[in-house]
């Protein structure tokens, strides 16, 4: 065997180690730029998004309406109810029927929490209690409706009012008499409001005292649950604020309430008993409220003749999240399901996020009586005259 046709080879182990490792380091970093490359992409395309004005849009589905005169619109549970004075009407948004309910009635109001809604004759004395499958109860009072609410589970609050006295009474979903109480002007003072937990354990009420040529309005809460058991009339907390009227109340959460009065809103918060959280000022009259869940919003006349009106949305810790000043001559505003702000006109709409920006501003040729969301970021549902339209702006 010829031994010079053998050889042994040996190879260098660090050197072999610090390849593998500047290999390793070469993946790495061209890992992280093409995840930063990506992040990026994907955020300068959300706040593209966010950000991006619409002027227009296609019309991807439309169904054909019949509406009375008169008739009223009311978002219930992604359904629409459709309600004038002689019934009320629930269908989809693909115009199917869900339910329906008859009545006469002079002044229909609609209140809904989730999967309840209430259609009660202002000044009247009729109230119809339906769920997502239909009706499912009526009361009959003996006093004017001042203010209705329904809460989650079908509970029914009624304010009421005869000779200077405030009556508030509830019922369950079938419209059966389950409590009531009583507020003499001369002792307590005058009922503006009342306002149900979305649970029906927590009432408030707001009451006016004018004595002498002074105002003053108590707040007054009522707990249902455990913590009202041991107190007087279940009443669990009062406060008092003197040359102040607060004519709306409204629960945001189940445990945190809002009190909008002239020139201050008092928000409330406590799981038993609640104590004051926050206040916001509103130095301007206001011209209109709107709130949901989570954020509360006013409108005001605005001295800048291009711009005649402006809006102010707050969080419940009372910090402003934006300020806008707007033109549109808007017959509602509100928040959609999505949590944007929706100023709507008879022919008009603008649509802005809760950064401040107009995300939409439109007009139409026949009138817009109600705008939904309806998932995504460009997509809407119009209601316009005789007509629902599925919409994807552009």
């Amino acid at each position: 065997m010829d031994k010079q046709a053998y050889r042994v080879v040996t190879s260098d182990v660090n050197e072999m180690n610090e390849k593998i490792h500047r290999h390793r380091r070469r993946i790495l970093i061209l890992t992280v730029l093409v995840v930063v490359f990506v992040l990026g992409t994907l955020t300068g395309a959300y706040i593209y998004l966010q950000t991006r004005n619409y002027t227009d849009y296609e019309i991807v589905e439309s169904v054909e309406r019949e509406d009375s005169s008169g008739t009223g619109f009311a978002v219930f549970n992604g359904n629409i109810i459709k309600y004038n004075k002689d019934g009320a009407i629930c269908i989809s948004v693909s115009n199917h029927m869900v339910w329906n309910q008859t009545y006469e009635m002079q002044s229909p109001v609609v209140d809904t929490c989730e999967g309840y809604a209430v259609v009660a004759d202002k000044k009247g004395e009729s109230i119809y209690i339906m769920d997502m499958q239909g009706p499912c109860g009526k009361i009959k009072t003996t006093m004017p409706i001042q203010r209705v609410q329904v809460a989650n589970q079908g509970t029914v609050a009624v304010l009421m009012e005869r000779d200077g006295i405030g009556y508030i009474h509830l019922y369950d979903k079938a419209g059966t008499f389950l409590a009531e109480g009583e507020f003499h002007t001369q002792n307590s003072g005058y009922p503006l409001d009342i306002a149900i937990s979305n649970d029906a354990k927590k009432m408030a009420v707001s009451l006016l005292d004018v004595n002498e040529g002074k105002v003053k309005t108590t707040i007054r809460f009522f707990n249902f649950d455990d913590a009202g058991q041991e107190e007087i009339d279940n009443v669990v907390g009062e406060f008092s604020y003197a040359d102040m009227v607060f004519p709306q109340l409204e629960f945001m959460t189940n445990d945190i309430m809002a009190a909008f009065g002239n020139g201050k809103t008092v928000i409330f918060e406590g799981a038993q008993k609640p104590q004051e959280k926050n206040e916001i000022s509103t130095e301007l009259e206001i011209r209109s409220i709107f709130y949901n869940p989570k954020y509360l919003g006013y409108v005001y006349e605005n001295e800048n003749s291009e711009f005649p009106y402006k809006m102010q949305v707050f969080d419940l810790a009372g910090k402003e999240v934006f300020s806008k000043e707007f033109n549109v001559q808007y017959e509602e505003i509100g928040f959609l399901e999505n949590g944007e702000v929706c100023v709507r006109g008879e022919s008009e709409c603008a649509i802005y996020t809760l950064r401040g920006w107009e995300k939409f501003h439109g007009s139409f040729d026949k009138s817009v009586q109600k705008v939904l969301s309806a998932g995504g970021i460009r997509n809407y549902i119009f209601l316009r005259e005789g007509e629902t339209q599925k919409v994807r702006l552009k």
